[in-house]
């Protein structure tokens, strides 16, 4: 038997694809983007989880970026719009953008993944932003997709414009930051590491000499550091 979607889950759908900008003609589309994998494989119930449309939007994303920058630099040759592209569709600025828009509070998630922090985890933001952008794509078409991810990725694309198009990831930011103020030493350390050998969630804290600055984690210590770095980043600014 397929699992349906409640009234409640419906409502909190709808709510979120206002936010969104998006009116779904079949808000099934939504719901399958934001559930996971885990969840599907816990259920009693025939549930449609949000790999394919991961697969789909990622292309989908790919084509709009692609086409914006081609229609809006006519002057940069391949390589430079490659750069560009990368910098703006990159694991750091998708899942940024995901924490924005709280896609993580609207995720099905199984027991353990909900236990292990799954709705913060980077990689999984990233993968459900790109599903749902499918789901808008399946719903709503090519043109209606497109002008979601432009508007959605709009700060990254006037990086361009403004010619940023180095990719920097949190922790090399943090480090230019750090030496502009001295003789200060930035520190890694883990923390520990959770889960399963095919799973583990690792946990990191980046010290500025000896205070601890920001803790993170992720499903690989690289991973980690980069969220550590991020909180780090984040502390510092305000």
């Amino acid at each position: 038997m397929k699992e349906r979607v409640t009234p409640e889950r419906r409502k909190r759908l709808e709510g979120l694809a206002s936010r969104l900008g998006v009116r779904f003609n079949n808000i099934c589309w939504l719901h399958q983007a934001l559930t996971h994998t885990s969840y599907a494989n816990e259920s009693r119930f025939k549930v449609e989880h949000n790999e394919r449309l991961e697969f789909l939007g990622d292309a989908v994303l790919e084509l709009a970026i692609s086409t914006y920058l081609f229609e809006h630099f006519p002057e940069l040759p391949e390589g430079e719009l490659t750069k560009s592209r990368a910098a703006v569709v990159c694991e750091a600025s998708l899942s940024s953008r995901a924490a924005e828009l709280n896609l993580g509070d609207y995720l099905l998630l199984g027991h353990g993944e909900l236990l292990s922090g799954g709705r913060r985890r980077s990689s999984m933001l990233e993968d459900a932003f790109e599903a749902v952008i499918g789901a808008i794509y399946m719903d709503q078409g090519w043109m209606k997709a497109l002008n979601y991810v432009i508007r959605q990725l709009e700060d990254h694309l006037k990086q361009v414009e403004s010619g940023v198009t180095k990719v920097k990831d949190y922790k090399t930011i943090l480090q230019e930051l750090i030496q502009c103020h001295g003789e200060n030493k930035i520190h890694y350390e883990m923390l520990g590491a959770t889960g399963p050998d095919h799973a583990k969630i690792f946990e990191f804290e980046v010290r500025l000499n000896d205070e601890v600055l920001g803790i993170g984690t992720g499903p690989s210590k690289k991973a980690a550091e980069q969220q550590a770095a991020k909180q780090a980043l984040e502390k510092l600014n305000n």
